[in-house]
Parts: C-alpha cells; structure tokens; sequence
C-alpha cells in the first residue's frame, strides 16, 4: 500500500463518484478504479457498495476513511516540518561562548538578533572554554563556538573574527599601581600576580608571557593560578594580587578592582565564532548571516 492509493480512496470515498473523484485527482477514471480495486484485494475486503449511479462507502470504508485522512494529514504535517528544518526556520542551533568576552558586545547581540528573526528555531547556549568549544565542534556536539584565538585550529575549521580585544591590567583599588599615570611592564617586576592557568588557552598564554619578557617582566611573581575571568576579577578583589584580563572585563568588573591600561604591552585578544566547513545545517547559514 502505497500512498497514492490513499489519496486515491479519500478522493472516491469523498466524491462517491469515480467521474467526479478522477477529475478532482486529475487521473483517467479507468485507472483510478484500477488503483482501488487494487487497494481492495490487498486490504481484504470492500471499501465501497457498488451502485447503479456510483459508489457508496461500506461501514469499513467509513472507518477506514477516517483513518486515512488522518495518516495523510500527519504526513502533510511531517512534510511541512521536515521543510521548515530544511529551510533553516526551525530546528536546533547550538552555540558555546567564552562567559568572560560576552557580556556586551557582538555575542549578545548575535544572539538576541538571531531570535527575532527566527523565533521558531531552538537556540542552545553553552558557556564553555575556548579549548573545549574547538574539540566540541570538531566532534559534533557544537555546530559553532564563540572563542579566544587559540592559533591553528585545523582543516576542519572555519572562522571569522568578530571582535578584537586588549590586555589590561586588574588591580585592587587603592594599590600603588593605580596611582602611576603611564605603567609599563617593567613597573610590574616582583608585584604578586593571579594568573589564568595555561591549560585555559595555551596559545593566549605563551604569547602573554612572551609580551611581557619583551617589556622587562622576565619572570612574573606568581602566587595563584585560576581557571576563568570571573575568578581572576574575584581573586584580585581580595587583593591576593594584579592580573591580567581582557578589556572585556569591564562589563563583569568589582567596584574594588580598577583596569589599567599598560602603554608598552600591546597583546590583542582576537575573538572568532568556529564552525565545521562541512557542516551544511540551513541554521548555522542563517546564523552566520546575522553575524
């Protein structure tokens, strides 16, 4: 069974006419009587009481056409969803973002755009590292990620820079540092430091402290290591030491923690959205489109 031969059977057990119904379904009549005596001998038994003008529904041809407009109506409704998934108006996009550097900006507005136009789509957010969000969409899991440059991401990968950032540094309000009016590097030898764990973003990191080797700060004093900005900001607002942070910041920043600009330390922070060349999800297009 087929379903043309229930379109068939719904437009004869609607017309109760074969003349009629072939006209409306735009088949020969002969073939359309073909079709539903055919659709007879494979269900076993009469849909329709022949007439002398006609046909007429038998009892089981009454249920059985309740039956079929329905199963025809749910595969109208499928079409009409598998179409809008198709066409990138409904489904589900997931996007992971670094916390830090989306407070304000482009994310926010990308995402709060994206839903106005598309409202029906299901947006997932995942706030993850910049390293997890490279292994998340290579795998799969993501089909984009917001991230912090991280050098080379592989073949695989597409990207566009969406933001340029600046390092500056955090530091307790009242500390000796935010008294100075032009701070270099070389002003920051011996003060203690929190700093983001190198495993966070290896790339961002060396080139950190190769900035800093540059300006005169050969060996930071370390004395903590954290694992993101908020606990960075937090941390200095104990005033366990300075560190630094993304200008980013300010939009997450203590009132007790003042940002320094330092004129000789010209790190930038690229931020990109990632995603799989292959990856030919109708959303993520339209996302990007946003973008």
């Amino acid at each position: 069974m087929e379903l043309r031969h229930l379109r068939y059977f719904v437009g004869v057990g609607e017309e109760e006419h074969f003349g009629r119904a072939a006209e409306r379904l735009h088949i020969a009549q002969p073939a359309l009587s073909r079709q539903i005596r055919d659709l007879e001998k494979e269900v076993g038994f009469s849909l329709f009481d022949r007439l002398p003008r006609g046909v007429k529904l038998s009892e089981a041809g009454k249920l059985f056409l309740e039956d079929a407009r329905r199963i025809l109506g749910e595969v109208q409704e499928a079409t009409r969803r598998a179409e809008r998934v198709a066409s990138g108006k409904t489904g589900t996009l997931r996007v992971g973002f670094v916390e830090a550097i989306s407070w304000h900006g482009v994310v926010p507005k990308c995402f709060r755009r994206f839903r106005q136009k598309h409202f029906d789509a299901e947006l997932t957010l995942v706030p993850m590292l910049s390293v997890e969000q490279v292994e998340a969409v290579r795998s799969g899991r993501l089909d984009a990620g917001f991230i912090v440059s991280m050098g080379t991401l592989g073949k695989e990968l597409d990207r566009r820079l969406v933001a340029q950032h600046k390092v500056v540094l955090a530091a307790p309000k009242g500390h000796p540092l935010t008294k100075q009016k032009r701070l270099r590097v070389s002003d920051l030898t011996d003060v203690p430091f929190v700093w983001l764990s190198r495993r966070i973003n290896p790339a961002a990191h060396d080139r950190l402290m190769e900035a800093c080797f540059r300006g005169g700060l050969r060996s930071p004093r370390v004395v903590q290591e954290a694992y993101d900005h908020a606990a960075l900001l937090s941390l200095v607002s104990c005033r366990l030491g300075v560190s630094w942070v993304s200008d980013s910041a300010r939009w997450q920043c203590p009132r007790d923690v003042a940002l320094l600009p330092v004129v000789d330390l010209k790190v930038p922070v690229p931020f990109y959205l990632i995603w799989r060349k292959d990856n030919r999800s109708p959303l993520l297009d339209r996302f990007l489109r946003v973008l």
